[in-house]
């Protein structure tokens, strides 16, 4: 594993970080008490990480092959939206399969996509990303660079011990959960021995 690699898990960590931010604040204001936005226990939004990874790194493939994305401001957002939406999509869908039910539903949203995306959020995603790529992460690549490789190798072996800690935990309790409103639902009556 090389710095490059550990400089990734960074970066994904601190995105999903500030994604259950924005996530949580939102919600929160919304609902008028505070609301945990996150898949996981702690405070991560893995979506935005692997988000804001998967645009970084096609701008940083497109720029060094077209020129014409790092010079205009209209392109990148496009295609932020565009990676933003699919991958909003697949999420969606992947958890929807998993555990039969729907974490977010955009279906009464105008353009959406069996609930799943909507262009409302796809030009808030694309606006974000922007904001990101011209500004939060260039700053945060100046950070990162002035950690050493010994403190990098160690963040990231944290990061992602805790991050499959987490996701164990969390998807086990979801599933058990979802087994007890199952069965309350099977018998409402509470006497499971029916």
């Amino acid at each position: 594993m090389g710095e490059y690699f550990f400089d990734i898990v960074i970066y994904f960590a601190l995105y999903s970080f500030i994604g259950w931010m924005l996530e949580t604040i939102y919600a929160s204001i919304s609902k008028k008490k505070f609301i945990n936005r996150g898949f996981l226990h702690g405070p991560f939004c893995p979506i935005y990480g692997f988000g804001a990874i998967l645009i970084i790194q096609l701008l940083i493939f497109l720029n060094n092959s077209l020129s014409i994305v790092s010079e205009s401001t209209t392109v990148k957002i496009l295609l932020a939206m565009l990676l933003t939406t699919i991958l909003e999509y697949i999420t969606g869908y992947i958890l929807e399969k998993i555990f039969n039910c729907k974490w977010w539903d955009y279906s009464n949203n105008f353009l959406n996509l069996h609930g799943r995306v909507c262009i409302k959020y796809s030009i808030f995603w694309g606006i974000l990303s922007y904001i990101l790529i011209t500004f939060i992460h260039p700053i945060t690549v100046k950070y990162v660079a002035f950690l050493n490789i010994s403190t990098k190798f160690i963040m990231t072996a944290i990061i992602i011990i805790y991050f499959i800690f987490d996701t164990i935990k969390s998807v086990t309790e979801i599933i058990d959960l979802k087994q007890v409103v199952l069965m309350y639902y099977q018998y409402p009556s509470g006497n499971f021995h029916e």
